[in-house]
């Protein structure tokens, strides 16, 4: 299995890029994660908020290969807990197809990425701030798949 992370917004700062290559760089060979991002549309005073969101919603699919199941990080989804997320993980082993979570931009997900879902899952009731959000996602990945291997990091 391949875990895909879409993620909107490009040229995160160093401090992002340092934190995300860190956990990613700790999975196994036999469960590579990866980041696809998009680029943001241009926000501005008078922007079309819509358009940009369908047009984010439109390139996310497509960057997505087909047959993936999709996740959607949104706050009305499920709160996992570490031991919840293993379980999770393990199921998306057993269900036989790559994965890809999707990040949506400052107004959250196009409504065609959120159709396109399976599931919905929430990292916290609070608005974290997008780089921030690649980060503990990656971590928190690590460490689910750190649980299923019985590895110390989950411990630390």
């Amino acid at each position: 299995m391949r875990i895909q992370i879409v993620a909107v917004g490009t040229k995160m700062p160093a401090w992002v890029n340092t934190g995300v290559d860190e956990f990613i760089r700790r999975f196994p060979a036999d469960l590579p994660v990866y980041f696809t991002e998009i680029t943001a549309g241009k926000r501005g005073k008078n922007a079309d908020i819509k358009r940009i969101l369908d047009k984010e919603g439109e390139q996310m699919l497509a960057a997505i290969p087909k047959g993936n199941k999709v996740v959607t990080l949104e706050v009305t989804g499920k709160p996992w807990d570490t031991p919840t997320l293993a379980k999770q993980l393990d199921s998306w082993k057993m269900d036989g197809r790559d994965v890809s979570l999707l990040i949506g931009g400052p107004e959250g997900l196009a409504p065609s990425c959120i159709a396109a879902s399976e599931q919905k899952w929430s990292l916290s009731a609070l608005t974290l701030p997008h780089p921030l959000v690649r980060i503990i996602l990656a971590e928190s990945l690590y460490r689910a798949w750190s649980v299923t291997q019985n590895h110390p990091y989950h411990r630390e």
